[in-house]
């Protein structure tokens, strides 16, 4: 990766506990799940490379964007130890670009941690960039123990299974008194599906429709906080 003074990542975070049908959800203000009983982290939507991606195209995105996101998993890594990462699509922001490099160098500091992508429609490059020593790649949504991890919201599941994937970008909108509007990041968790935040930050949000049934966990900055929804 390019040499650069690194900015400041708190590790000082606040994860929220969730148990969904008997499975034990750590959800963290990083923007990702981590998994006790797997010893592995979910992350959706990083989208790597589309700083350089927009600066092509004329727009000043500094690369520094993606920093902060390399930083933020390094300190997940230190502080959980897990022995595996799954990426749940838009790993890479379409086409190639010199970011690619960045990403590698950073995945080869960990050897001993077996990354996977679970291909979104915006991982387009070749095949021979994700079947590298880095990768495990999956055209499709795979099975790990209870869980069904896809990029998009998989329309159907086995019984008794919890899907969750990313893709969507979810967002809840909080409104003051004053009629001042916060957006926030947020999972939105269903009986049957946990959908993560974007990790990445330069990214849009998504205001969700809830049902009766579901649930919203805003990221607020060192915390991740439920969303008492109006009935």
């Amino acid at each position: 990766m390019h040499q650069q003074s690194k900015p400041k990542v708190s590790t000082q975070t606040i994860p929220l506990e969730l148990t969904l049908k008997n499975t034990h959800f750590l959800l963290l203000p990083e923007k990702a799940i981590f998994l006790p009983k797997h010893h592995c982290l979910l992350i959706a939507d990083p989208h790597f490379g589309k700083a350089a991606h927009f600066r092509k195209a004329g727009i000043p995105v500094p690369e520094k964007v993606h920093l902060v996101d390399y930083l933020k998993i390094e300190s997940l890594i230190n502080r959980f130890a897990p022995k595996e990462i799954f990426f749940l699509g838009d790993l890479f922001h379409s086409d190639f670009n010199n970011s690619w490099h960045d990403l590698e160098a950073f995945l080869s500091l960990y050897p001993k941690i077996k990354f996977h992508l679970i291909k979104g429609n915006h991982d387009i490059l070749p095949e021979g960039f994700y079947r590298s020593e880095y990768w495990q790649l999956h055209d499709q949504s795979i099975i790990l123990g209870e869980l069904v991890l896809s990029h998009e919201p998989e329309p159907s599941i086995p019984v008794n299974t919890i899907n969750v994937c990313g893709h969507i970008h979810p967002g809840v909108s909080l409104y003051g008194a004053g009629r001042q509007k916060l957006t926030m990041p947020c999972f939105f968790v269903s009986p049957e599906r946990i959908i993560l935040p974007a990790f990445g930050r330069f990214t849009g949000l998504a205001k969700m429709e809830c049902g009766k049934n579901d649930r919203v966990f805003a990221v607020a900055d060192k915390k991740v906080l439920e969303i008492k929804l109006s009935s």
